[in-house]
């Protein structure tokens, strides 16, 4: 997730193409589970198989003076 001057979008690099933004990271959140469920959709509907996840991520946090 990365947050934007004016909002949040994330994406996931196992599923080429899924993105979403959202005006806060509550709603970006529920937009990017809502496109994972709809791109994993779609590739079963074509018969594609679903790629195994292949990428962590985290957060850390910084002061800054």
């Amino acid at each position: 997730m990365r947050a934007g001057e004016r909002n949040w979008s994330a994406y996931v690099p196992d599923l080429p193409g899924c993105i979403a933004t959202g005006t806060t990271r509550r709603e970006l959140e529920r937009l990017i589970r809502e496109a994972i469920e709809f791109h994993i959709e779609g590739l079963e509907a074509r018969g594609e198989a679903i790629p195994n996840p292949s990428v962590e991520a985290g957060s850390v946090s910084v002061a800054v003076e």
